[in-house]
């Protein structure tokens, strides 16, 4: 089936409650493209304005994260809406078989949506209905918003779960504030990704009851279940940062942005992703433990030590003498009392010296028994 004279139609690959989306080819340009046509609405005159709104707000987005927009048309009387193609599937699994993901792949997931929520948030758009089957997963494992724009209109918590089905698309990822029939806001997309990610890491939303009323109460007045309690092995700073997206109160929730930076960041992971600055780091390398919790860090900046080859100062210990560390230094006073002592041991030098200091005394004594001599013979002549 073409459809505009330019989309070919081929396999359908979802139903929604305001149409079907095709696997199609573009012909003109060549390339695979999703084609999603609405389905006759009689009993709903506003269908056909809610349909075109979802293509004008989806349109105004360009971003990694969002399923783009390419066309809008009439075609055989429906409107048709072309869209991005992801090759891939949803994150909504099943309800016999749930979909659960390791904290890793988590926050991934988280990282993803958040940047796409806040490129929306940008541009005031609300999404109005995060949930898994509107977060599409690529071959690359790239996460897609789709579907803008399709419960902008349901402000009214109570019509959007009276229909068939509508609760477990709707109700379990409501906020607060919608539930009790506050208008939707940034921060509701932020508690419905919060839902949405727990679902991921438990297999079950947070909340759950047998019935509507039940459920819009759990979301207004009862607090989640920590992950961990249920057994799910997390950080405990994934889990603290988890749950303030699904704070009772629209204020307490982070924003998007914020969400996708701390994701982002690895924080999560219950330690930094980038080093600690070289100033706060140790110095002493015999109590590292060798493990590093990131990427391999900078060598942190240190006063250089001497090379070996460094000639040593004039006054300093002599050569091949290995002074302690921290010694290199000291006042060269420290030397004075090391050259004393080299000239006390006796030797050709020193024995010279000590001749040179005795000398006159000798002379002196040899001249005294000299001249006592000469009296001596003088006196003894003179007595014969």
């Amino acid at each position: 089936m073409l459809v505009a004279d330019r989309y070919r139609l081929h396999v359908c690959i979802g139903r929604g409650g305001m149409g079907e989306v095709w696997q199609a080819t573009d012909e003109v340009l060549g390339r695979d493209v999703a084609v999603k046509l609405m389905l006759a609405h009689g009993t709903d005159p506003s269908a056909a304005d809610r349909f075109r709104l979802e293509a004008q707000t989806a349109a105004r987005l360009s971003h990694p994260h969002v399923v783009g927009v390419f066309d809008f048309g009439t075609w055989d009387g429906k409107l048709f809406l072309v869209m991005e193609l992801v090759e891939g599937d949803s994150l909504a699994g099943s309800p016999s078989d749930p979909l659960v993901l390791p904290a890793e792949r988590v926050a991934v997931v988280a990282a993803h949506a958040a940047a796409g929520l806040a490129a929306a948030h940008r541009q005031g758009v609300v999404h109005r209905d995060i949930k898994p089957g509107n977060l599409l997963v690529d071959a690359d494992g790239t996460v897609k918003l789709a579907d803008f724009g399709i419960a902008r209109f349901v402000d009214d918590p109570s019509a959007a779960l009276t229909t068939t089905g509508q609760i477990v698309g709707t109700g379990l990822y409501l906020a607060p504030e919608r539930a009790l029939g506050q208008p939707a806001s940034p921060a509701s997309d932020v508690y419905s990704l919060g839902c949405v990610l727990y679902q991921l890491l438990t297999g079950r939303p947070p909340f759950r009851a047998d019935t509507a009323t039940a459920l819009l109460y759990q979301h207004i007045d009862t607090a989640p279940m920590p992950p961990g309690r249920l057994g799910v092995a997390l950080p405990p700073e994934f889990e603290t940062y988890l749950l303030s997206l699904l704070a009772k109160q629209p204020e307490q929730r982070p924003t998007a942005q914020a969400i996708a930076d701390w994701f982002s960041s690895g924080a999560w992971r219950a330690y930094p992703q980038q080093p600690a600055p070289a100033q706060h780091r140790p110095h002493a390398p015999h109590h590292s433990t060798g493990r590093t919790t990131g990427p391999a860090p900078a060598v942190a900046a240190r006063p250089a030590p001497l090379p070996p080859s460094a000639p040593m100062p004039a006054s300093g210990p002599p050569q091949g003498h290995r002074s302690a560390p921290g010694q290199g230094h000291r006042p060269t006073s420290t030397g004075a009392p090391a050259s004393r002592r080299r000239e006390k041991p006796s030797g050709a030098g020193g024995g010279l010296a000590e001749l040179s200091r005795r000398r006159p005394r000798k002379t002196a004594a040899v001249a005294g028994a000299i001249a006592f001599v000469v009296f001596l013979i003088i006196g003894m002549a003179w007595l014969s």
